[in-house]
């Protein structure tokens, strides 16, 4: 399975073009994974690609999903904690809401100004 999702460039909301890279990048994995003469070692790449055997494909219900197969990519550790992260993401989101109730009273009032 290849999970293409992440290496597509958008055209428009229905359109979706690969690029070269991109392209070369799915065909040699490809050609990895058929063990073709030249082509390197094929191996699994978490988020991108996965060789699947039938048992795999059994338990996940017959479902050819690729994201069901190739799960998500490797995520740098950036050395912040979750906790860390969770306190300054709560704070922005604090800060958001007490922006948004100052924003509705704006609102508000410039709407009784114009008399709605």
């Amino acid at each position: 399975f290849i999970d293409a999702r992440d290496i597509f460039e958008q055209i428009s909301r229905k359109q979706v073009v690969f690029n070269k890279e991109n392209l070369e990048k799915i065909a040699s994995t490809v050609r990895s994974w058929r063990g073709e003469k030249g082509a390197p070692k094929y191996e699994d790449i978490s988020g991108f690609c996965k060789s699947a055997n039938l048992e795999d494909i059994k338990k996940n219900g017959y479902m050819l999903t690729p994201g069901r197969y190739v799960g998500l990519a490797d995520i740098e550790d950036d050395g912040i904690s979750f906790e860390e992260k969770m306190q300054k993401l709560s704070l922005e989101l604090r800060e958001a809401f007490t922006n948004g109730r100052e924003l509705e009273k704006d609102i508000e009032k410039n709407l009784k100004e114009l008399g709605f």
